[in-house]
């Protein structure tokens, strides 16, 4: 099983970014999303409607005690993977990863100095800034080995049927 931690979330500023990472982790594969930093009721409520249309068993809640998620998952034997710039490269460290309960933690304000220490793993996708949707949709990836591209999601109320030139959807 794969989790995401989304740590520090600010209603005022992190909303989009925050909801981007939840649609992000629900589609290639997570089994769900927990938003810790400010409570923002509306935006998991927008979450769950998606995965009520779209399918899946993906989940999204709120907690307040970032701390208290690590220390619970680390008890269940989840690896912690906390996806920073300062980390080491995906891909010197993604076999040891793979085919773990993952809890991925993706940070939105300055990050504490203590996560660096909790974590299994400090993984970086790359040392330059970047987004950190990106470096979850990059991680994903890796981690499912490629496959996240593949998701079928059950008792989906929309399907988009692909096709070369213009739309089809099945409602």
């Amino acid at each position: 099983m794969i989790f995401v931690l989304r740590l520090g979330h600010r209603v005022s500023r992190d909303k989009r970014v925050t909801s981007h990472i939840a649609l992000t982790a629900r589609a290639l594969g997570t089994d769900g999303v927990i938003i810790s930093g400010e409570e923002d009721r509306p935006m998991i409520k927008s979450i769950e409607d998606v995965v009520e249309r779209w399918g899946g068993t993906f989940s999204c809640k709120y907690e307040k005690d970032w701390k208290g998620v690590i220390g619970a998952y680390k008890k269940k034997g989840y690896k912690i993977v906390h996806l920073t710039f300062y980390g080491w490269p995906i891909r010197q460290k993604i076999e040891e990863m793979r085919n773990k309960d993952v809890l991925v933690i993706v940070g939105a304000e300055k990050v504490p100095k203590d996560l660096y220490y909790v974590a299994d793993y400090n993984i970086s996708i790359t040392n330059q800034p970047h987004s950190e949707i990106s470096a979850l949709a990059i991680f994903l990836h890796e981690y499912f080995s490629g496959e996240d591209l593949e998701k079928i999601f059950e008792n989906a109320k929309i399907k988009i049927i692909p096709r070369e030139k213009g739309k089809k959807v099945l409602r």
